[in-house]
């Protein structure tokens, strides 16, 4: 069994910047790509990014592009998410999960089913 726990949430003004990390129980961490997903109250939950197994590859949802950044540490079950210039839209409960496998495509990447395991999530809110 995995665990996946988030931290790093918190209130914020809009132009700040904020980093999550999902800290992963058990010995297959460098095993398989992590991703981060977001939800914002009443709306379903979204893909925002994605990186690979060794970190050399990473894919974002357009609207986070060139403000956030993914990147794990595989010495330490360690992914992170770094969030600069948020804005109040970027308010939701954050989430990390793990792919079940390597993901090849943008439409599978997306794909809440392609994930097998999820953390608890941690709130980010920006205030304008």
């Amino acid at each position: 069994q995995v665990q996946l726990v988030e931290s790093g949430g918190g209130l914020v003004q809009a132009g700040e910047s904020l980093r999550l990390s999902c800290e992963a129980s058990g010995r297959t961490f460098g095993s398989y790509p992590m991703g981060w997903f977001r939800q914002a109250q009443g709306k379903e939950r979204e893909f925002v990014a994605y990186i690979n197994k060794i970190g050399g590859w990473t894919h974002y949802l357009d609207s986070v592009e060139g403000r956030f950044t993914i990147s794990r540490d595989n010495t330490k079950n360690l992914v992170y998410l770094q969030m600069n210039s948020l804005k109040p839209e970027d308010t939701a409960n954050y989430y990390c999960a793990r792919a079940k496998s390597s993901l090849g495509t943008a439409q599978a990447i997306h794909d809440m089913k392609q994930y097998d395991y999820w953390g608890q999530g941690t709130q980010v809110t920006v205030s304008s």
